[in-house]
Parts: C-alpha cells; structure tokens; sequence
C-alpha cells in the first residue's frame, strides 16, 4: 500500500465518521424531514456530495445513524405505564419526532426509509401494545395495538407541531399518564366489542 492512498482512506474514513456524527446531531435536533444534505454537508465540514458516495442516500445516513443511537429510542415501551410515555415525550420535546412517528400517519416517500421506520415501530410500540392486548383478547389484539400506535403518534405530532394549544403547553408528566390511562384502556379491555359503546348524542357527526 503506497502513502498516498493510506492518507486518502484515512481521509475518507474520516469524512464519513464526520457525516456520520453530524447526521447524529442533526436528526435528532431537527428531524429526518426538515434536515437537507446540504446542511449535514456544512455541519461535518465536507462536500455533501459524499453522502452518495459513503451511504448511498440520505435515508440510509439515516438508518446508520439511528443504529448508532439504537438505545434507548428503540427499546420496547409500555403503553399502558405513565413513567414509560412521560419519558418519550421528554426525549421528542427535545428535537422533533422521528421518521417513525411519521410513518404511523403518512408513509414515507423512500420505501426504505418507511420499511425501516415502521420496523422500529413494530419494535418500539406495536409489538408491546399486541402482546398486552392479546392477554385480554387475541382476537383483535393486531387491531387494537394498531389503533393504540395511531393514537400515540397523533399526540406526538400534534404535541409536536403546536397545533393544540393546550397539548403543547401541557407537562410531559400529564400528557404521559393520560396517554397511559388512555391505552391501558383500550388495550386490556375484555373481548367482544366491550371496549365501551360510543355515547348517543343529539348532534350527528363530529
């Protein structure tokens, strides 16, 4: 191996790690969505056109970035405790949701990136959510669990964007154990449709 190329893999070496690091950072502050390549570019300090070169796409920086930061925003969560919801709300108060919440409401236009987040969130919500609601009814265990995930990454989003006054201003603490109780309810309810009979109103629709 001659000098000059040993300097040019330890040079490429390093402007990956570089981008690498700033996608770290950056999707965590920002988010997938509202982080360009041009600024991860200007934030490792090389050309971001190495992107292409080390990744192959912005989406897979970010799958490698979201290995190296795996735990804990990818352990398992129970949605049915208010120490598990609180603390998620505290870690998405401090940047912006990620792909995977996303993904729950609208796909992504990468395919990868909508495969790998939906797995995540298979991980992280749905599978806990089934696994407690097939203790109480196995029968639409999948659909409830489901439902629970949808409802979640309502709150985040909405929380989120501000579009809810009250939701946004709210503690992370109340928004967690309603959430909780909101889930534990829907999730351990008995089978056959007893989840709780909708209230009759006297003004039709919503």
């Amino acid at each position: 191996m001659t000098a000059p190329t040993a300097a040019r893999r330890r040079n490429a070496a390093d402007s990956r790690e570089r981008l690498l690091s700033a996608a770290v950072d950056m999707f965590t502050e920002r988010g997938y969505e509202r982080t360009t390549v041009r600024e991860l570019g200007l934030r490792a300090g090389v050309d971001p056109a190495l992107i292409a070169r080390y990744f192959g796409s912005k989406a897979e920086l970010y799958l490698e970035a979201l290995a190296r930061t795996r735990a804990p925003s990818s352990d398992p969560l129970d949605p049915t405790n208010a120490g598990a919801m609180q603390r998620m709300l505290d870690r998405v108060s401090s940047g912006r949701p990620t792909p995977a919440m996303h993904a729950a409401v609208e796909p992504h236009a990468d395919a990868q990136l909508q495969a790998a987040a939906m797995a995540l969130l298979e991980t992280r919500i749905v599978g806990p959510s089934q696994q407690i609601a097939s203790s109480w009814s196995p029968g639409d265990a999948v659909l409830r669990a489901q439902v629970a995930t949808a409802a979640l990454a309502g709150v985040v989003l909405s929380r989120s964007s501000g579009a809810l006054a009250a939701l946004g201003e709210a503690s992370s603490a109340d928004v967690g154990r309603m959430v909780a109780v909101m889930l534990d309810a829907l999730l351990s309810a008995p089978p056959n449709g007893s989840i709780g009979e909708p209230r009759l109103g006297s003004t039709p629709g919503v």
